[in-house]
């Protein structure tokens, strides 16, 4: 009974996942299925549809979607220790004759499911309790525990009768030392994701903490800034590096490097916090989540206030039309590449009202390259024009024959956005209380192509300097730049004229 089609261009196909087709039993209780694809079922039954068996290893959309969207209805947590369960229950043999196959069948599927689940989400893990069970149930499958005492009782069986099976997961073992073996390849293959799992989370923690001092620094410079403003505007963009295309690669590097970090859940995470049939307990409450998404978002807003920083800042008309005409080629730059989230930040922060009201200043811009960006940006009929150029360029992706050509960098917000009103127009549960799936699914192939494009290693030479101005120059506030905007050009009107009064008498007060 088929699940799903695969989505495109999802994970790599697993060594279990010969058949994305293949399930445990027909008809399984408690799920239901229309057209071939799995459409609901009860939280019990999806739990026991994604634990393997002898014969059965769920397909591997059906793993990520159910441990996305899973997390709706059950804490991580409480989920692994099902899990756990199931599992143990698949392994509680009595006949080391009728059931040696079965073990030996049965270890790699589990550690399959196990390393597919530190791979993919693998901040789930940060939770003590969640490795706790991680450990236990790797212990039983690469000790001399429960699966191990198996193993040997098999083994024995064989000294004493011959072997009778071959072939399988792993050879029939006529001898104790070939056991070993087996428990060996089995020890090596959990060494090897537990180590995976640690480098994660590790390199996790240590970009948390850059992020602490990035921020830090973005702070120390602000305060500096206002402290001897004459002597700080006197740094600009256009001193650190005058090369819209080097700006635009450097930008590619921050976005890339922070989408890497965005967990597939954290988006799950972003809008339902709770569950209403689970007496409206939140699901995240006692959780360490990530928090990638939102110093995502962060990113966007600095660029924007940034770019009306480097604009507002400068008392020359000349020169601030010069740095408008700087920013609109970094934001075209931006465009070829498929930095789409970079070049809507330049485009939002020209868009500020600050900046827009600089109306001697634009008189100065050749804006004609401007409004082709503005075009390929406009928010009319769903953001259509930028939609059809990601479109384009994740056909240029999936046939790229350079690394500079995979790149897809969305507009993050309305990728959130879509996500948003996707969870808002479905039910999560159906009137019968069984788990809406086929609109996790919908949800799946969303994060599912995100999850292949933050894959992507940026192609481009690093210039530390250029990255370090970046993200800590200071950004003024937006009351601070209004005040830069009316001292470069003068209020046009008496309401103007009282907020520029009050915002002298209030920031300059202060310095």
């Amino acid at each position: 009974m088929p699940q799903t089609p695969p989505f495109t261009g999802q994970l790599n196909t697993s060594s279990y996942n010969k058949n994305l087709y293949q399930t445990k039993e027909e008809g399984y209780p408690g799920l239901y299925y229309h057209d071939n694809n799995l459409v609901s079922g009860s939280l019990e039954a999806l739990i026991h549809h994604l634990v393997p068996t002898v014969d059965y290893y769920p397909d591997r959309t059906y793993i990520f979607t159910f441990l996305l969207s899973s997390r709706l209805f059950i804490h991580p947590y409480e989920l692994m220790s099902k899990v756990c369960h199931l599992c143990m229950e698949q392994q509680r043999l009595s006949d080391p004759q009728a059931d040696k196959m079965r073990v030996r069948k049965i270890a790699p599927k589990i550690l399959q499911l196990l390393t597919e689940w530190t791979e993919t989400f693998p901040y789930d893990f940060r939770d003590e309790r969640m490795m706790r069970s991680l450990k236990e149930l790797t212990h039983r499958l690469a000790s001399g525990d429960e699966w191990g005492q198996k193993l040997r009782q098999m083994v024995d069986f064989e000294v004493a009768t011959g072997p009778i099976f071959t072939g399988g997961v792993s050879r029939c073992c006529p001898t104790v030392q070939e056991c070993g073996r087996a428990l060996a390849v089995y020890r090596k293959a959990v060494g090897q994701m537990s180590q995976g799992l640690i480098r994660r989370l590790t390199v996790l923690s240590q970009y948390e903490e850059a992020l602490v001092k990035i921020n830090a620094t973005a702070a120390e410079r602000l305060t500096a800034l206002k402290a001897k403003p004459q002597a700080a505007i006197q740094r600009d963009m256009l001193s650190i590096c005058n090369d819209p295309f080097t700006v635009a690669q450097q930008l590619t590097h921050i976005e890339l490097e922070r989408l890497s970090y965005i967990g597939p859940e954290e988006f799950v995470q972003a809008f339902v916090q709770k569950d209403p049939l689970d007496n409206d307990k939140s699901c995240f409450s006692d959780r360490k989540k990530a928090s990638n998404l939102e110093a995502y978002v962060e990113w966007f807003n600095r660029l924007s206030y940034l770019v009306a920083t480097e604009i507002c800042m400068p008392v020359k008309k000349k020169h601030r039309a010069r740095v408008i005409e700087f920013f609109i080629d970094v934001a075209r730059e931006c465009f070829n590449i498929g930095n789409f989230n970079s070049l809507m930040a330049i485009i939002s922060g020209m868009n500020m009202s600050p900046v827009s009201r600089l109306k001697k200043t634009w008189s100065k811009v050749k804006t004609a390259k401007f409004d082709i960006l503005e075009h390929q940006m406009d928010p009319s009929s769903n953001f259509y024009n930028y939609r059809t150029a990601l479109r384009g360029a994740t056909q240029r992706s999936i046939t790229a024959n350079s690394s500079r050509e995979k790149i897809v960098i969305p507009f993050f917000s309305l990728l959130i956005k879509d996500i948003y009103f996707l969870n808002e127009g479905c039910a999560n549960r159906l009137q019968n209380g069984h788990i809406n799936f086929e609109k996790f699914w919908e949800l799946a192939k969303q994060v599912s192509e995100f999850m292949t494009w933050k894959k992507v290693e940026c192609p481009f030479e690093k210039d530390r300097k250029i990255l370090q101005y970046l993200l800590t120059a200071p950004v003024f506030t937006e009351d601070a730049l209004y005040l830069a905007s009316y001292e470069s050009e003068g209020p046009e009107n008496n309401m103007e004229k009282d907020r520029w009064k009050s915002l002298r008498s209030t920031l300059l007060s202060r310095v």
